[in-house]
């Protein structure tokens, strides 16, 4: 069995064990979050190399090239000496510029980093509370029409990252992020091409990016953007939404409620329902599935049962945090 260093201590890892189950199951404090690979919670560093390739997927060519990895992707074939990555090299000091409510349970937090953060509308930032407590937010804002990043927070019931934005955090206050990551951005080259965003609660943010980037970068075909809540206190930029609809003829909004009466204005049922009701045919769409994992599992299924090719299909499941010792979400 494959043996990992650590801080001077070497540890047996077990035949299939990831380096984050192996040195948490030794009662090592390892920050993580999400466990599959997507939000870089568990970046580490192998200075000696060694990393398997599939531990390094989707990293930055600059991180790969220190030797950084994901410990929870990372199944060790041979011994490997880690560490706990450079705080000061990936985490950058950020001022909060302000707090704004958006719904009930939501709030909008915009960040003015030290110095400019080069990133996509649609990915993801890391914000720290301290040294071992940190949650990925998707960014809402669009690097060419705003000067501060911004990311929307859903206050989670025992959440200690959420509560601490919702219920402490102040504008002026200084905090650390890590760098931007994440797949799920437009990527500009066919303006002809029908775009499909579905999302649920805070899994609007990043698609009010997209939406936004591509609108601006001249987006000419089909926008269909649908936003799901249970509640009709759940949905916000409602108004910019619809106000986007103005200006762009090929841009949709489509509110969707889930439960309950459904007000003037609503379409009742879920995001998923909605859109396949609307369109039967997918064949040849870019879609971007946000927010709660199992709308986002249903929804790659069902639409590319509907058509759309695989590799059109880019989706970012707001998986809920976990403590180092429990199951993946």
């Amino acid at each position: 069995m494959p043996r990992i260093t650590y801080e001077g201590t070497a540890y047996e890892c077990g035949a299939g064990e990831t380096v984050l189950d192996c040195l948490t199951a030794w009662g090592i404090d390892i920050p993580s979050s999400c466990r599959s690979g997507v939000c870089q919670s568990c970046l580490m560093r192998a200075p000696g190399g060694g990393v398997p390739q599939a531990a390094q997927a989707g990293l930055k060519p600059t991180l790969v090239a220190q030797g950084y990895f994901k410990a929870c992707s990372c199944t060790p074939t041979e011994d490997l000496s880690v560490a706990l990555p450079d705080a000061a090299g990936l985490r950058l000091a950020a001022e909060v510029v302000s707090i704004e409510p958006l719904n009930p349970d939501i709030v909008a937090v915009r960040l003015r980093p030290a110095r400019p953060l080069d990133y996509r509308a649609g990915q993801f930032i890391r914000l720290f509370r301290d040294a071992q407590q940190s949650r990925c937010y998707s960014l809402a804002s669009v690097p060419q029409l705003e000067d501060v990043l911004e990311i929307h927070v859903r206050q989670v019931p025992g959440g200690q990252v959420s509560s601490w934005v919702h219920q402490e955090l102040r504008a002026g206050d200084s905090v650390q992020i890590a760098d931007s990551a994440g797949q799920c951005f437009y990527v500009p080259g066919q303006p002809e091409q029908p775009l499909l965003l579905l999302g649920t609660g805070s899994g609007l943010a990043p698609l009010y990016g997209i939406v936004r980037d591509a609108l601006h970068q001249g987006h000419r075909g089909p926008v269909w953007l649908y936003h799901g809540s249970p509640t009709p206190a759940g949905f916000y930029r409602a108004a910019e939404l619809r106000a986007l609809t103005q200006t762009h003829p090929n841009f949709r909004y489509v509110p969707c409620l889930s439960e309950g009466d459904t007000p003037a204005g609503l379409r009742r049922g879920t995001v998923l329902e909605a859109a396949l009701a609307d369109q039967t045919d997918f064949t040849s769409w870019r879609v971007f599935l946000c927010g709660h994992p199992d709308m986002v599992s249903q929804g790659k299924l069902q639409i590319f049962l509907a058509g759309a090719a695989s590799a059109e299909i880019h989706a970012d499941p707001f998986l809920p945090s976990v403590s180092p010792a429990a199951a993946p979400a």
